[in-house]
C-alpha cells in the first residue's frame, strides 16, 4: 500500500493542480461568456474539458497500457464521433465511463462526451465540477424528482454545436454478483428471462431519452463491454499501479427512426436489447472474443502524451517559481503546510478510488419474491427506474 501511495501522490498532485486551473477557467467562462453566447461557451469548454480528461486517457493508454479492442462494422466505425448519439451500455467494470472517454477521444468527440450520472458525482473535486460545467445530467434516482430534470437536460442538447455522445447506463448501477442475484430473483418472480451477465434495464430514463432526442440524434450505439478471461479486472487502483488489462467492446448501431413509436414499445425494445446482450456475453464467455464482428484498429492517440507533457512542464516550472518566491520549505510552518496539502491530495485520491469501486456502488436491495400483481421489488422496480 505504501508503494501504491507513492504512485498515487504525484499523480494526484498533478491531476488536482491542473484540474483546479481548468475548473477556474471553466467558472470564469461560465460567468462571463455563457450569458452572452452559449454556443461559444460550449466550444471553449469542450477544449478545456479535454485538457483535463486527456490526463485520465493518458493514464489509461500510456501509464497502464490498457488495450481496448473494438468489434463493430466498418460503417459504424466510420460514423463514430461524427453524429449525435445516445449510448447504452452494460455497466460491467469500475471504469466503464473511462472506457467511453477513451473511445470518444479516439473518435474525436471527447470534449462533447456526456453522461447521465448520479447527483453525488458532481460534488467530486475537479472531475465532478468539470462534468457539471460540461452539462452532464445529474439525477437523484427518484423518478418523481428526476423526470423533469432529465427532460430539460435532454432538450438543452438540441443546439449542441458539435457531435456529442450521451452515455446512459440503463441498468442503473454497476454489476456485482449480489445485484445479479437480486435481478434473477425478480425476473423469476415476474416470469421474465433470467439474466446471467447483465442486470434488468431500468427503462423510464431510456424512454425519456428516446422521446426527447428523436428529432436531433440519429443513432443509438448499443455497446457491450467484456473482459477476457486472461485479463485482470480494470479498476482505477490497477490503473494507478500501472497494471495493464484488456477490454473488448462490441458496438452495434441502431437508427433512432427505426425504434417503435409508443413508450411501452420503446421500453420493451430496451429490454429485448439486454436479453440479446446477455446472450452475446454468453458467447463471449465461450469464445473469449466477439468473433461475429470485425476487429477495428483504433490505435492509441499521441494527443494525451502531448497534453500531459505540456501540463508537467507548466506545473513544474510554476512550482519552482513559487517555491523560489515564497521560500515555503525554509520554515517549519511552510513544511507543515506542504505536508498537510499533500495529505489532503492523498485523501482525495483515495476517495476518488473508493467512489469508483463497484462494491461501493448502490447496494442491491433484495425484496421477497412477488407475483406480477404485487408489483416490483425496490431494486428493479419501475418506481425508481431511470
Amino acid at each position: 500500500m505504501a508503494i501504491v501511495s507513492l504512485v498515487i501522490l504525484p499523480l494526484g498532485v498533478f491531476f488536482f493542480c491542473s484540474g483546479l486551473i481548468v475548473n477556474l477557467i471553466q467558472a470564469i467562462c461560465f460567468v462571463f461568456i455563457r450569458p452572452l453566447s452559449k454556443s461559444t461557451y460550449r466550444k471553449i469548454n469542450r477544449q478545456l474539458a479535454e485538457l483535463l480528461w486527456l490526463e485520465l486517457v493518458w493514464i489509461f493508454d500510456w501509464w497502464a497500457g490498457v488495450q481496448i479492442k473494438v468489434f463493430t462494422d466498418p460503417e459504424t466505425f466510420r460514423l463514430m464521433g461524427k453524429e449525435h448519439a445516445l449510448l447504452i451500455c452494460n455497466h460491467k467494470s469500475d471504469i466503464d465511463w473511462l472506457v467511453g472517454w477513451v473511445l470518444a477521444q479516439r473518435s474525436g468527440c471527447l470534449g462533447s462526451a456526456l453522461a447521465v450520472m448520479k447527483k453525488s458525482s458532481k460534488f467530486l473535486p475537479v472531475i465532478g465540477w468539470s462534468m457539471w460545467f460540461s452539462e452532464y445530467l445529474f439525477l437523484e434516482r427518484n423518478w418523481a424528482k428526476d423526470e423533469n430534470t432529465l427532460k430539460s437536460g435532454l432538450q438543452r442538447l438540441k443546439d449542441f454545436p458539435r457531435p456529442f455522445w450521451l452515455a446512459l447506463f440503463v441498468e442503473g448501477t454497476r454489476f456485482t454478483q449480489a445485484k445479479l442475484l437480486a435481478a434473477q430473483e425478480y425476473a423469476a418472480s415476474q416470469g421474465l428471462p433470467i439474466p446471467r451477465n447483465v442486470l434488468i434495464p431500468r427503462t423510464k430514463g431510456f424512454v425519456s431519452a428516446v422521446s426527447n432526442m428523436r428529432s436531433f440524434a440519429p443513432a443509438i450505439y448499443d455497446i457491450t463491454l467484456a473482459i477476457p478471461k486472461s485479463s485482470p479486472p480494470p479498476t482505477i487502483l490497477n490503473l494507478f499501479k500501472g497494471k495493464s488489462s484488456v477490454v473488448h467492446v462490441h458496438i452495434k448501431r441502431h437508427l433512432m427512426k427505426e425504434l417503435p413509436e409508443t413508450d411501452d414499445s420503446v421500453a420493451q425494445w430496451c429490454k429485448d436489447i439486454f436479453v440479446a446482450k446477455d446472450a452475446l456475453l454468453d458467447k463471449h464467455k465461450a469464445d473469449d472474443t466477439f468473433s461475429a464482428q470485425e476487429l477495428q484498429d483504433h490505435g492509441r492517440s499521441k494527443k494525451s502524451l502531448v497534453v500531459v507533457t505540456s501540463w508537467a512542464c507548466l506545473l513544474i516550472f510554476g512550482a519552482l517559481k513559487f517555491l523560489q518566491w515564497s521560500s515555503l520549505l525554509s520554515s517549519r510552518r511552510g513544511i507543515a503546510f506542504t505536508v498537510s496539502g499533500l495529505g489532503v491530495v492523498t485523501v482525495l485520491m483515495h476517495i476518488l478510488i473508493r467512489f469508483s469501486q463497484s462494491e461501493r456502488s448502490t447496494p442491491a436491495k433484495v425484496a421477497p419474491a412477488k407475483t406480477k400483481n404485487e408489483g416490483n421489488p425496490s431494486e428493479t422496480g419501475d418506481d425508481k427506474q431511470h
